[in-house]
């Protein structure tokens, strides 16, 4: 049975940090691609990080660039979003999803972060 576990989402204050997890089960994670997304309210989903599956190469998107650091950890069939200066538009439904490099084959069910003071 194939599972992706996020955990570590809470509230924060604006400048605040935090790291989200995503526990994977049930494929080959050391050869899948992982991603993270969030889904703000009222908005669509938009890609937030990717990491490769071949020499942990990764790429994000504009708005967290910089301030958000995706890692992975393959014994521990985990992979990590590490999210600093979080900003109140930050404020979404994270969640991670593992795949090849043309899609995604595996969703979490998503953790809340609310950034504000």
């Amino acid at each position: 049975q194939v599972q992706l576990v996020e955990s570590g989402g809470g509230l924060v204050q604006p400048g605040g940090s935090l790291r989200l997890s995503c526990a994977a089960s049930g494929f080959s994670f050391s050869t899948s691609v992982m991603r993270w997304y969030r889904q703000a309210p009222g908005k669509e989903r938009e890609w937030v990080a990717t990491i490769s599956s071949t020499d942990s190469s990764t790429d994000y998107a504009n708005s967290v660039k910089s301030r958000f650091t995706i890692s992975r950890d393959n014994p521990k069939r985990t992979v990590y979003l590490q999210m600093n200066n979080l900003k109140p538009e930050d404020t979404a439904v994270y969640y991670c999803a593992a795949g090849a490099p043309w899609g995604n084959d595996y969703w979490g069910q998503g953790t809340q972060v609310t950034v504000s003071s």
